[in-house]
C-alpha cells in the first residue's frame, strides 16, 4: 500500500483513517458511526476539571515535542499506533499536516493530543497523559483553539465514555461525509 503524503491526505479527506492491526499491518479504516467533539455550546467538560483550568496548572504548547506526544499515545498495552504509523505521523508532521496539542508542567510533558489538520477539519488520532488532567486540559484548550481558528469539524473517530464526558456524539457515515465535505471547503490555519 502506498503511503506518500498526497495519498495520506486524500485518504483522510475521504473520511478514512489509518490503523495498525494486531500484527502491525497498516490499513485504511472507516466507521459506520463517527464520533465528533462539538465545537459549539454542546461542548462540555467535567466539573472536576474546573480547578485545574482555573489554577492554570498547565502550560499549553503546539508541536513543542510532537515525537513525545506520538510516543505517549502509542505507549499502551493495546495500541493501533505501530512504529510504521508513528513514522507516517512524523512525516505528516514535517509536511505541516499533523500536529500535537500539548500540556506541560515545567519541563514535564503532562499530556497531549495528536491529530491532523486538513482545511477546516481536525482529525484527532489519539490522546494520552502523564499527569492527571493533562489530556483533559489539552482537550479543553484544543477546542478553544479550534474555535478561535474557525474550524468546522473535530473528528474523534470512535466514541468512548471518556469522550462522551466532553459532549462527544456519534453520527452516521452519510452525515459524517456531508459534514467533512463542508469542513474541507474552509481554509483554516492551525497556528
Amino acid at each position: 500500500m502506498e503511503f506518500d503524503i498526497p495519498t495520506l491526505i486524500d485518504g483522510y479527506a475521504q473520511g478514512y483513517f489509518l490503523m495498525a492491526d494486531a500484527d502491525g499491518a497498516l490499513g485504511w479504516y472507516g466507521s459506520r458511526r463517527r464520533a465528533l467533539i462539538p465545537l459549539d455550546e454542546r461542548f462540555r467538560y467535567p466539573k472536576s476539571l474546573r480547578r485545574s483550568l482555573n489554577q492554570n496548572r498547565f502550560d499549553v504548547a503546539i508541536n513543542r515535542d510532537f515525537a513525545a506526544v506520538c510516543q505517549g499515545c502509542a505507549d499502551r498495552e493495546t495500541t493501533w499506533i505501530s512504529s510504521e504509523l508513528s513514522l507516517i505521523y512524523w512525516r505528516l508532521h514535517q509536511a505541516g499536516w499533523a500536529h500535537s496539542f500539548e500540556t506541560w508542567q515545567g519541563d514535564q510533558l503532562a499530556g497531549g493530543i495528536l491529530g491532523l489538520a486538513i482545511q477546516g477539519a481536525f482529525i484527532g488520532e489519539s490522546m494520552f497523559y502523564n499527569i492527571p488532567d493533562g489530556s483533559k486540559v489539552a482537550m479543553v484548550k484544543l477546542v478553544e483553539h479550534l474555535r478561535s481558528r474557525r474550524y468546522r469539524l473535530f473528528d474523534a473517530q470512535m466514541q468512548n465514555p471518556h469522550l462522551a464526558r466532553f459532549g462527544a456524539y456519534t453520527i452516521g457515515d452519510r452525515e459524517y461525509q456531508s459534514q467533512l465535505r463542508r469542513a474541507l471547503q474552509f481554509r483554516c490555519n492551525f497556528y
